[in-house]
């Protein structure tokens, strides 16, 4: 049930964002599950590898090259999904720190109760 919660959650940030961002477009509230869905699925597996195969880089730059990681995975997801897109790396970026900001006040919103 936390799951699908988190989903949902991850959804709605999803849908903020797009209306916020002029560099991000979502079709509609389905989309933006399946964009959460698939940001689950990406993280859980192509983030690892990623990091792996740029651990010298990220040990150089003291992990910012994260940062570049995460906008990856962001871009990878707008390639999949067609009710997603995000114009450049640049509003990817600045799309995967404002999810991670906004999930995480909703997930502490959401864990109080």
């Amino acid at each position: 049930m936390k799951l699908i919660l988190r989903v949902l959650l991850t959804a709605i940030a999803v849908v903020i964002l797009a209306y916020i961002l002029p560099g991000v477009a979502v079709d509609g509230f389905v989309s933006a599950i399946i964009v959460a869905v698939v940001l689950g699925l990406l993280r859980l597996i192509v983030k690892p590898i990623l990091v792996v195969l740029t651990l010298p880089v990220t040990i150089i730059t003291l992990g910012l090259f994260l940062l570049i990681i995460n906008a990856c995975i962001i871009l990878m997801a707008d390639y999949f999904i067609g009710g997603f897109a995000v114009s450049n790396i640049w509003w990817a970026l600045l799309f995967s720190l404002l999810l991670s900001f906004l999930q995480s006040i909703l997930y502490s919103m959401v864990d109080k109760n």
